[in-house]
């Protein structure tokens, strides 16, 4: 049991290494060939702080560990929006631009409803995410990536990101470092989690919903948070909402491709906590000072999910 513990933390340092290399690696091949620095940050950027929930769904999806598959990205997401963006408008209250109220919070709230259309059996005899949800949920991805397109063409300042010139060799080296990282990260972390769950007589849910979220999620954390210090808003928050809908249109829709994914009814109950704090993120944008994060608002998402995570462990133990 310590043994596979050990090898979970290992793996989540593999995992945050790895897309730390790769995403420095790409960004550095990417400047190179005078790609814009917002076209990286909306690319790889984004894709690196996604990278491993994405790795350890594909492992999970291939095995057939399907309750690790969607307690990773709706663990991911809930921990994102409770725990993260808690701590973040503890630090400091998050001003959140119109668009991000009127559009992108909707839009986190539209694929967690689609999501849960999808695998309650609406469309289907069967509460499968088949490979035509997949696609479904791919296509959707493809129009949130043309909304982001279309939001990049009418940004007139955007931050720039801090690109360190590199050798080809060291960039080379890099990426494949760090996707190695990451494939190796990824494998000792579903391994070892499922054996955890095993030996400690909890189930995979749990598992997916706590240890693979909370380890997956640690890019979005150390972005989210860093943001906030240096008075960044949008990306504080634009980076767990952009997560949010990337995890849920694109992970699973990967996972789905892999194959198809049996969904158990007792993720609704998750599936809910997450639209609702969805919800309750919107209505915050007009209570108080408007457009903003309130401390005492952040506070409520991190100490309601702290309280449903001990609920949750409370139960199986």
């Amino acid at each position: 049991m310590i043994v596979s513990i050990l090898l979970i933390l290992l793996g989540f340092v593999l995992l945050i290494k790895g897309a730390d290399w790769m995403v420095s690696g790409s960004s550095a091949l990417a400047k190179k060939n005078n790609i814009s620095n917002i076209a990286i940050g909306l690319t790889i950027v984004a894709f690196g702080t996604s990278a491993p929930e994405l790795v350890v769904n594909s492992f999970a999806s291939f095995h057939g560990y399907s309750d690790i598959v969607f307690g990773n990205v709706i663990g991911s997401n809930n921990f994102n929006l409770f725990i993260i963006l808690g701590i973040a408008g503890l630090i400091s209250p998050i001003v959140v631009q119109s668009n991000t109220v009127w559009k992108e919070l909707p839009l986190s709230l539209f694929a967690v409803v689609i999501l849960y259309l999808l695998c309650n059996s609406f469309f289907q005899d069967t509460a499968v995410l088949t490979r035509v949800d997949g696609l479904i949920l791919l296509v959707m991805f493809g129009l949130f990536l043309f909304y982001v397109y279309k939001q990049l063409k009418t940004e007139t300042l955007v931050p720039e990101i801090e690109i360190i010139p590199m050798s080809v060799l060291k960039i080379w080296s890099l990426i494949l470092i760090g996707f190695s990282g990451l494939i190796m990260g990824g494998k000792l972390v579903v391994d070892n989690a499922v054996e955890v769950a095993s030996g400690m007589g909890v189930s995979e849910k749990i598992i997916g919903l706590t240890i693979v979220a909370v380890g997956t999620s640690l890019p979005e954390l150390v972005t989210s948070v860093v943001a906030v210090l240096r008075k960044n808003n949008d990306i504080a928050i634009g980076n767990i909402i952009g997560s949010n809908i990337f995890n849920i249109f694109l992970i699973l829709s990967v996972s789905s491709f892999i194959r198809p994914i049996e969904f158990k009814p007792l993720f609704n109950i998750d599936l809910y906590i997450l639209a609702g704090g969805t919800i309750f993120l919107f209505i915050a944008m007009f209570t108080g000072v408007k457009k903003k994060l309130d401390r005492w608002e952040a506070a409520l998402l991190l100490v309601s999910y702290l309280a449903y995570t001990v609920y949750l462990i409370g139960k199986e133990v």
